[in-house]
């Protein structure tokens, strides 16, 4: 129980330690995060349909593409998130892969509109 409680604490990504990443050069921060919005869908889209019909190569391929993306914007979750569906894809476990994939979405869900807000925030 006390691992559920942590990880709805954690923050849903970590602003500070991406602007580190970036320098604090708030240009290139927005287009990255202007990069992740046009390329998360599809690769969303495709681990959908991966999951649907137990393409255990796509889901690994997919899910490791975005735990690098969520890694790379700081949000932890979703990149552990990323990471467990790819693990289960490794590991040939089918029978979970529709529970991590609505962990993911859940995690994603939490994540894009604070993208969202912060991007109209630093508009330029």
């Amino acid at each position: 129980m006390q691992n559920k409680v942590e990880h709805q604490t954690q923050q849903v990504w970590n602003l500070a330690e991406l602007l580190a990443r970036v320098d604090n050069d708030i240009e290139l921060l927005h287009d990255l995060l202007g990069i992740f919005k046009e390329d998360f869908p599809r690769l969303k889209q495709s681990l959908l349909a991966a999951v649907a019909c137990g393409d255990l190569r796509t889901v690994g391929h997919t899910s490791h593409a975005l735990k690098g993306m969520f890694a790379n914007l700081g949000a932890e979750r979703a990149a552990a998130a990323a990471a467990k569906l790819e693990e289960l894809a490794s590991s040939g476990e089918r029978r979970t892969l529709q529970d991590a994939l609505d962990c993911l979405d859940r995690e994603a869900t939490s994540l894009l509109p604070q993208l969202d807000a912060y991007m109209a925030e630093v508009k330029h």
